[in-house]
Parts: C-alpha cells; structure tokens; sequence
C-alpha cells in the first residue's frame, strides 16, 4: 500500500531524546524536507489568501501547536525543517519563537529563509513571505498574500501521544512509542533489546505490531515494513497493515439482521491514538456490530484498531457503552469509506437494552427484559396452566416469598437473570426466560405461550431467546459457554425443539441429552448417620476426574462441563459472589460418597432463592451415581437427608442420573427429565436448525395488525 508523499518529517539523529509535537522545548536534530518536489509543482496546487492563513495560524496558537521554517543551507546544500511556535498574528507580520533548542545551535545567519510550512496532516501549506529579522529565540515574517496549498495525502496524517508500540519478527523484538498515523499506515520510533539488533530486522518481510495505551491493547496486526530511518539504537519505523479486513470471529451462516434505524444512532469515542473525540453516525447495526461512513480526507479508522471505550447514542435517551473492533474499511466511490466494527464486549444490561432496542424495530410486541408487570405475568402463567395444581400446591404455602422473588426477577433486573415476553396493550401471550445457573452456564426455562389471533406466540419468544443468545455468548462479561434447560419426554415441542437438534447433531460434545429421574424428597430416612465404612465429604478434584471417567462411557456429554464439575480455572467473582452482590443466594457445592476406597456417587447440592425456578430444580440435589450396582437406596437416602438438612423446602426435588439406577432400585421416582445441554459454539448450527425445521425465518418478524 503506497503512502502519501506530503512533507515528510525524519529526524536525523534517531538516537536523540523523543519528540512531542505539541510544546516541546528540549535539543532535537533539525529535519529534512524530503519531498523537494511539491516546490516546484504550483500548477498542481491551490491558493490561500492572506486572511484564511492568518486565521489558521491563529487556531494553531489557541492549540499550542507549531508550524515549521522551511531553510536552506548553503554548506549542505539541503533543506532544513525548524519547529516554531506561531505568537498571535493580528496583519500580516508574523513573529514565531523556536520550538526546538537545536536553532540555538545553528548559525541562523547563514540560512536563507523559503517557506513557512503548516501541516494538517492532510494538506501542505506553503507561504513564502519574506523574512524581516531571525535570532537565537525567534524569526519575523511578513505573510504574502497567497500561499499554496499542496494536497497530497490520500488521508490525513496525525501525531499521536502516549501510545506505546512493540515490534515482532521471527525473534527480534523492539520497543518504543507511535508517532503518527494514518488509515493506510503509521510510524513508530522503536529501540531493540539489549539481546536484538537491528540488523536481524528483514525489510522484506512482514512484522507483528502491538500498540498498547494506558494498559489497553489498541492494536495486534501483522504489518509490512515500508521504510526505516535512523541508526543502530533508535529507527523510525513506517508500517502499513498487511489486510484490509480481518475475521473477528468465526463466519456464521445465520446472522442477527442489520437494521438500519431511524432516526439513526451515533457513535461517540475517543480515539486512541490521538486522545481527540469523534462522533460518526451508524449507518446499520445489529447485536454483533455496526458499520459508520467516513468522508475520505478525514478517515481516522482503520482495520484492527480496537476501541476499548465507545458509546452507542439512541437519539440522546439511551447510552450503551462497549468496546469494538474495527474490522474493514472498503470505499463506496462516492467519496466516503464504509467502515465495520466488531462489538468484544458489553455488559449484559447494555446488550439487553441494544437488544430491546432491535427487537422493537422489528416487531412492536417483542420484548427483550424489559419492564413487566408482575400481575399480569401471574395471570398469564395461570391461564396457560403453566402453573398448574400440582405445582401450585408447592408454592402456596410461602407464595409472600415467592412474590418478593419474582419482583427481584422481573423489575430489579439482575444481571443473571433475563426474560423475553411477547405481549400487547399489556396482555403477555408468550413468554420465555433464563437465569445464570451455574459459573459458565445458562439455563433457559419458564416456556409458556397463549393464541393470539394467527401468531405463534410460543415461536415468537423462542426466536427472541435465540435472536439473544446467537450473539451474547460471544460477549465474555456474559459467562456464557453453555445453554441449558429441563424438559419432559413426553413433551412434544420440547422434544422437537430441543431434543430434535440433540438427536439430528449426534454430536455429544456439541449438543447433549442426559435423562433423569425426577423424585420430591420429603427427608425421611431409616437412619441418622452412614453405616460403617460409608463416607460423605466434599468432592475433590480427584473425586470429579474419577466420575468424569465414568461419564464419559456413559454418556460423554456436556453435563459436567455445564455444572463446573471440571476442574479448571475459575473466575475472578463466583457466580454466589455475584448472586450475593445483587441481593439473591446462589449455593452448589459437589459431594463424593465412597464406601472405604470406591467412589459410589457425586452430589450436587444446589441452593437458590426460593421460586427461582418454578419446579424448583435449582433447589435440590443432584444424584449422579457412579456405581450402581453397590449402591443401597437406604444409604443413599441417609447422604441426602444430610445434605438436605438446612433446606427450607418440605419436598426438595432429587434428580437420578443414571435412569437405570432409579429403575434397578425401584426407587419411586413422579417423573423423567430431558437436561439438554448446548455447547454455544455450535448454537449457529442449533439455529439453522431451527430456521429448516420450523420455518422460522431470522430476517424479519412480522407485526401483527393493530
């Protein structure tokens, strides 16, 4: 990629101390004026009067920046660059003190004053004027009344401050600081390690650049080395980025839609390398991203560039903050640049808000977490017989305090918990939710739907979810690496919906399938302690890597990995820490019951809120049985009346797994449970699933009629 060829600056001493374009007073070597034929290309370039000029120089005093004076030298016979700092110019004379102590040690007498020179960064102005005195500490120059205006650059060129640069090549490595930048390229003024030397550096093949501030990566790109200057200690490197886009993530057939809204929000950030704000309009924008137009002479994006802060602005009512990833940069030919971005990162309240956002765009009766009223969730989840007798009769007796939870749930918003709802003039017809179940799992649950005129409410909220989830589990602040949920067999659009994929899949690290005997437990047991040789203690890793051998024969599905039952790094908040920030209780604790050596069966004991989940299966103890076949259910029942001994449930649910346990014990179990795990780097091929199986199309949701 060819950059410009504007007035390009080069010190020509590398080793010298590093220079701040704005307000700098300390020794530097003088420049060279590089490019000697833009002096004599006047046909090519446009004229500025006197006034505009002098306005210019004026906002570049009221800035604190400097031009330069352009010299030549009878000696050397090149051209030199010396930076001023411009004093006000109210006519034509114009007084600059020197920026630079280099001036002082020059012999200013027998210089010949050309040109003062004004860089913008995109354009070279050039006046020639005439010189009225010169010293140690300043020169006068009387303005002409035109000056010519060279415009070069392709893009504007800019200074940068306080962004720090490493270079990488096949064991070289050198670190330093960026000077400038441009869209098509930068340059960085770097030293080697002491273990380096610039001489290992190839010109001819590409460089790993990474350019960090204030702690943040800004940009991790392999580059090609276009120029270098300078000596064996400090060079000028001039790189351009090897690609004009780069996959930020892997490519997915079905994408959340760009929509293009109006009115149309804006981007707002600081950019990082040059520290000044920039407001862009979106053009389009979707959950995964957006894209923004920039006119050609004021690019200031380029691909890789990471934004580690930038706001979405919804007409000035709603601000959602993120961090974004600049991932192509292509020219429309009507002047402009279409530029893509990448979101990284969000917290899951902003993705909401972005997602109701959208989703209402599409269809007014969509509804993405927002504000519900609780007495009409009541009413819906009675009508539909979603909550049916039976269950009821589990509530009923604390159903103050199952209120108070719901209220949390539904009108607090926390963040581990989200809710989709499909509903008009305040009556709810679909609705679908999922809570943060365990450290990197999600589990989706509470799918009830009533008729509204010819829609499929029920479609209509699982598109929703699905619509969130496709793009959400890339967001890490989310702690989302599986999707989760309990159905009955005998459930026919579960079955379909869930355990169809499962089934069409065949894949059980990608999708998962593990059925359970579901049994309410009332606590009673035969005896109060273990007999002999039975132990009860909390679940080693030893323990859980000597199950997860015997699950993998089993099933070797995703159940262990979506309960944190394999040993492996753990966050910096645990999911009780973040449950006990927001005011709710969160408790899962894993126990191994042995006889003397052999590992029998882990526990899983799971404590939450109560009504959390309507048939409470986050408030009871999961039983997965290693060896059956030695097993009592009379010990058995003695390890789970321990483990449920602070429980505040009268029945507490109790889930077998394996099934065969429950029917070679001929334990009494109500019910069977489908748990379907899904691993999120397969939910596209979940949802194309779902798009061919259902016809439920991901680009447009029809409203229905008013």
């Amino acid at each position: 990629m060819k950059l410009s060829q504007g007035a390009e600056i080069v010190s020509q001493i590398a080793d010298s101390e590093d220079i701040n374009p704005i307000m700098s007073r300390h020794v530097a070597a003088p420049s060279l004026f590089r490019h000697g034929s833009i002096l004599t290309d006047s046909e090519g370039a446009d004229e500025l009067d006197r006034s505009a000029l002098t306005n210019m120089l004026n906002h570049i005093h009221f800035t604190d920046r400097f031009v330069q004076i352009m010299m030549g030298h009878p000696q050397y016979k090149e051209t030199l660059l010396l930076r001023a700092f411009p004093e006000p110019c109210m006519g034509s004379r114009l007084i600059c003190t020197w920026a630079d102590d280099s001036s002082s040690s020059l012999d200013l007498r027998i210089l010949s004053f050309r040109y003062l020179v004004v860089d913008d960064g995109r354009s070279i102005i050039l006046a020639p004027g005439v010189m009225h005195e010169i010293s140690p500490k300043h020169i006068a120059i009387e303005l002409p009344e035109k000056s010519f205006v060279h415009r070069q650059r392709k893009a504007r060129r800019f200074m940068c401050h306080g962004v720090t640069a490493e270079l990488f090549q096949s064991g070289f490595h050198a670190c330093g600081e960026m000077v400038e930048f441009n869209p098509t390229g930068f340059r960085i003024r770097v030293t080697p390690d002491p273990s380096c030397s610039f001489r290992w550096l190839n010109s001819e093949e590409n460089a790993m650049i990474k350019l960090q501030g204030k702690e943040k990566l800004l940009f991790s790109e392999s580059c090609r080395l276009i120029r270098q200057e300078g000596g064996d200690t400090v060079r000028d490197i001039v790189l351009s980025p090897l690609y004009d886009d780069i996959r930020r993530f892997r490519k997915k057939p079905c994408r959340n839609l760009r929509q293009d809204l109006n009115p149309r929000p804006k981007m707002l950030f600081t950019h990082p390398f040059l520290g000044n704000k920039v407001d862009l309009e979106i053009s389009d924008i979707s959950t995964s991203g957006f894209s923004v137009c920039e006119e050609t002479e004021e690019r200031l994006l380029s691909p890789g560039i990471i934004l580690p802060e930038l706001t979405i602005n919804f007409a000035g009512l709603l601000k959602i903050n993120c961090s974004a990833q600049v991932i192509y940069s292509k020219p429309t030919g009507e002047g402009s640049y279409r530029c893509g971005l990448a979101i990284l990162n969000m917290d899951i309240h902003a993705y909401s808000s972005l997602a109701h956002v959208l989703a209402k765009a599409l269809d007014p009766c969509a509804n993405v977490s927002s504000d519900i009223n609780v007495d009409a969730l009541w009413e819906f989840f009675f009508e539909t017989g979603f909550i049916y007798p039976k269950k009821y009769r589990v509530i009923q007796h604390q159903r103050a305090k199952f209120k108070e939870t719901y209220k949390r749930l539904y009108q607090d918003g926390p963040e581990v918990a989200r809710h989709f709802t499909y509903q008009k003039n305040g009556r709810i017809y679909g609705h679908i939710s999922m809570v943060r179940a365990y450290e990197r799992a999600w589990m989706v649950h509470h799918h009830a739907a009533k008729a509204m005129r010819n829609q499929r409410t029920g479609f209509m909220v699982l598109k929703l979810i699905m619509h969130y989830l496709n793009d959400m589990h890339r967001l890490p602040s989310t702690k989302m690496d599986y999707a989760m949920c309990y159905f009955r067999p005998e459930n026919k659009f579960p079955d379909r919906v869930f355990g169809g994929f499962a089934r069409e899949l065949n894949d059980s690290r990608g999708c998962s399938l593990d059925l359970f005997g579901y049994l309410p437990y009332t606590r009673l047991s035969l005896s109060p302690k273990l007999p002999e040789g039975w132990t009860l203690n909390p679940a080693s890793d030893l323990d859980l890597w000597e199950y997860e051998r015997i699950y993998k024969d089993q099933s070797n599905g995703l159940l262990l990995d979506a309960l944190g039952l394999v040993p492996g790094k753990k966050d910096d908040e645990s999911i009780e820490e973040v449950y006990a920030r927001l005011n709710l209780f969160r408790k899962c604790r894993a126990f191994s019951l042995r006889y003397k050596q052999d590992l029998s069966a882990i526990l899983v004991s799971n404590r939450t809120d109560f009504g959390f989940n309507l048939s409470e299966l986050l408030n009871g103890i999961k039983i997965l049985v290693a060896r059956g076949e030695t097993l009592p259910w009379s010990v058995l029942s003695v390890a789970v009346a321990q483990l449920a001994s602070d429980s505040h449930l009268e029945r507490i649910p109790l889930l077998f797994y394996p099934i065969s346990y429950v029917d070679c014990k001929d334990i009494p179990c109500e019910k069977n449970y489908q748990l379907w795990i899904l691993n999120v780097q397969s939910g596209n091929e979940y949802m194309e699933y779902v798009q061919r199986r259902f016809h439920i199309s991901y680009k447009q949701i029809k409203a229905p009629t008013c």
